[in-house]
């Protein structure tokens, strides 16, 4: 093999009881898929929990992470609200506006026709340079510092690359594994090197309507609950799939083959590690993945997903065993020779892996960067 262009993550991991990822009526999200209902996680589920974990492997405690904001407030936060007190009104009121559609797009000037952005610390400090600038050379002159706006946002429009490029890390940690879009300003567009597919049971759907009630603690003598209501709880083994573009992310990450490889150390456990959970109280959602499996290659990365069309039983021996089925009839097929790490629960071969264990595959992943410098 030569070096390796992509990362790949497999996992099967186990809830009980749950109520994971919910749709707009407040039920699991589910997925059709061999003739049978899967429940389903999103991968936006799994990657805001990634994102946000509080974990010792935690995103945001890498050295040389750059915090981020994802908002439609992001002027109104963090360019504009600085400036109050320090400035006249009016001439806040005159900059306003421009500041806005220069991030947002024409309709951005109210909070309705702005799309939720995701930009760093660094280029909103720029921007916020920017307004000040602005508002130090029209020295008290709303009119002034609305012509003056007006011609920045024009000088601007198509190049918001300026704001990219002041900082180290456009739009921070989350953007350089998650990408960016930004339709009022293509060139501010970041892409994703971290690829998620959406979780789901390998066996049909497991649920049932939970009824449940709450009983008034000051009600006296009167019998019988203050609250009834339903929620669904299913259960399932799930399986997951994500891949990493291995040069895209040091690209994002400016070449730093460090900090790309802390990046997936961290990764590597937020996957295996943290529960894309909700009801917490109620639920106690907690798992950890009963198999994990990585590859790494320099062809096209192909889920293992086809493996479980025809839904299995849903316990982890079976999974893993049909994973490994479906694996083995790649390997014959294609022969692409993916480098294998393995972790499992159950002792089941898994074809060309070794095995380890999430320390061990973590500090493997860890060193892929390095084979590309």
């Amino acid at each position: 093999m030569t070096n390796p262009r992509f990362l790949q993550i497999h996992t099967l991991t186990s809830y009980t009881a749950t109520l994971l990822n919910r749709d707009d009526s407040g039920l699991a999200k589910r997925l059709p898929y061999g003739g049978a209902l899967r429940t389903r996680i999103s991968s936006q589920c799994l990657k805001r929990h990634w994102r946000l974990a509080e974990d010792p492997h935690a995103l945001h405690t890498i050295d040389g992470a750059e915090v981020a904001f994802r908002s439609r407030e992001l002027v109104t936060k963090k360019v504009i609200e600085p400036l109050m007190g320090v400035i006249a009104e009016d001439v806040i009121a005159a900059i306003e506006p421009e500041f806005q559609m220069a991030l947002y797009g024409d309709k951005g000037t109210t909070k309705k026709g702005r799309q939720t952005l995701l930009f760093s610390e660094t280029e909103l400090k720029w921007l916020a340079s920017e307004a000040s600038r602005i508002s130090a050379v029209a020295a008290g002159d709303a009119k002034a510092a609305k012509v003056m706006a007006e011609e920045w946002r024009k000088g601007m429009k198509g190049s918001l690359a300026a704001m990219k490029a002041a900082a180290t890390l456009p739009g921070g940690l989350t953007s350089a594994l998650f990408g960016r879009m930004v339709t009022s300003d293509p060139e501010a567009n970041i892409t994703a090197p971290v690829h998620v597919a959406h979780a789901f049971t390998v066996h049909a759907e497991e649920a049932e309507s939970d009824y449940f009630t709450a009983v008034d603690d000051l009600s006296g003598d009167e019998p019988g609950a203050d609250t009834i209501q339903e929620t669904e709880l299913t259960s399932g083994l799930f399986y997951g799939y994500a891949v990493v573009d291995l040069p895209g992310l040091l690209s994002n990450l400016g070449g730093d083959v460090v900090l790309a490889g802390e990046v997936l150390h961290s990764l590597i456990y937020l996957i295996a590690e943290v529960t894309p959970g909700a009801k917490l109280g109620s639920t106690a959602p907690y798992g950890r993945a009963g198999l994990m499996l990585l590859e790494a290659g320099d062809r096209q990365p192909r889920s293992l997903a086809e493996a479980f069309r025809d839904p299995c039983k849903p316990h982890l021996p079976a999974a893993v065993s049909a994973l490994a089925d479906q694996l083995a009839r790649f390997d014959t097929a294609y022969a692409t020779g993916e480098d294998r790490r393995v972790l499992t629960l159950v002792n089941s071969p898994v074809p060309g892996a070794d095995a380890g264990s999430l320390m061990d595959l973590a500090l493997w992943a860890r060193a892929l960067p390095g084979q590309l410098a």
